[in-house]
């Protein structure tokens, strides 16, 4: 007759805690993803601090980091044009804890650089517009042009000689001028910078002779006399500087050139991410004091809906790819 052999107390346990996990495992809910943000957020910034972009960025993260209550570190990543920045953030996890302040150079760059090392439509998620607003032409006070066409009589008097500042190779600074050039049928030349504020000084400098910069970064040396304006690039005057003429009233009929910031994600990043950051962008761009920030520099605060800001990124790529090819600019 076979008998069963009793099992010792240690197996015992061990078989029925195994049976109890068993158990658990099978009855336990399905782990859930943590849910976004559960850490600090990088903006990048693809120029150096102190430009307009940069101060963008810093009151849009400050405000940003309220509504989502976890910190918002802006990270300077400056260089070649904008691309450095921008390819830096393309390759990042697609989480939504890493962004891109982008700017009108992200879609000049597209025809701009050969190889730009990404794609502004294909390998980024769009969030929303930031800022957008005009550009304001301006020179030292000792320069003898004090009207846009005084300046292009200077330009075409001393062909070569005349130059023009940016704040980088294909950023909205750079294409504005050789708008203006191809329009007004001058040869200014171009000295690029690797960002707005070194290009500014050294305009105040009389090291270049003019530059097209945003309103909210070259204003301020504007009010204090250490720059004049000659002119803005917008349709109509701004009501920052109502008493700025337009490039278009003071000499050159039908120029317009616009500034803008938007916010971008690594392709792939999750819908729920981005729609998230889209209404706490909703909020923060609607908020009176930084409304009344960007007002005063020359910009509108502006938010778009994710699908709004992809066709908007599309038109602006088919606008300046036009620009760039009928100025012969390139940059391999």
């Amino acid at each position: 007759m076979n008998r069963t052999l009793p099992l010792r107390r240690p197996a015992l346990a061990l078989l029925a805690g195994a049976i109890a996990l068993t158990a658990a495992l099978l009855g336990a809910p399905p782990a859930r993803a943590q849910a976004w943000p559960a850490k600090p957020v990088r903006l990048i910034v693809p120029y150096p601090p102190g430009g307009p972009t940069d101060i963008v960025a810093r009151v849009v993260g400050q405000k940003l980091a309220d509504q989502i209550k976890q910190p918002v570190v802006v990270e300077n990543r400056p260089g070649a044009g904008g691309n450095i920045g921008a390819e830096a953030t393309a390759k990042a996890a697609p989480d939504g804890y890493t962004l891109l302040v982008a700017t009108t150079a992200h879609a000049i760059n597209m025809t701009l650089f050969s190889k730009p090392g990404y794609s502004t439509q294909k390998d980024f998620a769009p969030v929303s517009l930031l800022t957008r607003g005009p550009l304001v032409l301006v020179t030292a006070p000792a320069t003898p042009a004090g009207s846009v066409a005084e300046l292009i009589a200077l330009a075409k008097a001393k062909p070569g000689q005349v130059s023009f500042a940016s704040s980088g190779n294909g950023q909205s600074t750079h294409l504005a001028a050789e708008l203006f050039n191809s329009m007004a049928g001058t040869r200014m030349t171009h000295v690029p910078y690797k960002g707005s504020a070194p290009a500014l000084t050294d305009v105040m400098g009389g090291q270049a002779t003019v530059m097209f910069d945003t309103m909210l970064s070259a204003m301020p040396f504007v009010r204090d006399g250490r720059l004049k304006a000659l002119a803005i690039t917008g349709a109509a005057r701004s009501p920052a500087a109502p008493d700025i003429p337009t490039v278009a009233q003071a000499g050159l009929p039908g120029y317009e050139a616009t500034a803008w910031n938007a916010l971008l994600a690594p392709a792939g990043t999750p819908p729920a991410v981005i729609g998230t950051l889209s209404s706490a962008l909703k909020t923060v761009l609607e908020q009176d004091d930084v409304r009344a920030k960007f007002a005063t520099q020359g910009f509108a605060a502006e938010w778009t809906s994710p699908a709004a800001t992809g066709q908007f990124l599309g038109r602006e790529i088919d606008k300046w790819g036009k620009v760039v090819k009928a100025s012969g600019a390139t940059i391999d």
